[in-house]
């Protein structure tokens, strides 16, 4: 696919990830519990090269915040913007480099996003003394807190990338 198409693949990609947390705000701790934000950058993985989807990834949260205050600035947009833009990284090149499988790629995905998200927790409080769980019950809760998310992302993604595949 031509850069064009995939830089315009990444804006549809980043304003979903701005409007689907927007459509669940009407249910308590929608976010962290259906991970809407997570959903779409896991999502375009799968239909962008690696560097768009690293991109689509940092910057979903970045331009989220900028439109709506959330996640706040400090301390959850640092370490959102590092799960995000591995998540983003890694199932791109897992799945469009490496071919592995579809739910292979998006649980290795899932892990490596989380353990980038731990990793910027513990540089957050460590060197800027935010007010956050230790790393280990962080990437724990990441975990236990978001199950209806996750089972949400490995019922439907693999399922919407190998639909959309066929059809094209």
């Amino acid at each position: 696919m031509k850069k064009t198409a995939q830089l315009t693949l990444s804006a549809m990609f980043v304003a979903l990830a701005i409007v689907t947390p927007m459509l669940l705000h009407g249910i308590p701790n929608a976010g962290t519990l259906f991970l809407p934000m997570n959903f779409v950058v896991l999502l375009a993985a799968f239909f962008l090269e690696p560097a768009f989807a690293l991109m689509v990834g940092a910057l979903s949260p970045v331009v989220n915040m900028l439109i709506t205050g959330m996640p706040p600035a400090f301390p959850v947009l640092p370490f959102m913007v590092a799960e995000l833009a591995v998540y983003g990284l890694s199932a791109s090149v897992l799945y469009r480099k490496l071919k592995l499988d579809r739910t292979i790629s998006l649980v290795l995905a899932m892990v490596l996003g989380r353990l980038a998200a731990a990793s910027a927790v513990w540089a957050l409080v460590n060197w800027f003394g935010a007010k956050l769980p230790a790393p280990w019950a962080f990437f724990a809760a990441t975990f236990t807190g978001s199950l209806p998310g996750i089972a949400i992302q490995l019922a439907a993604i693999p399922s919407i990338v190998a639909v959309i595949q066929r059809r094209r």
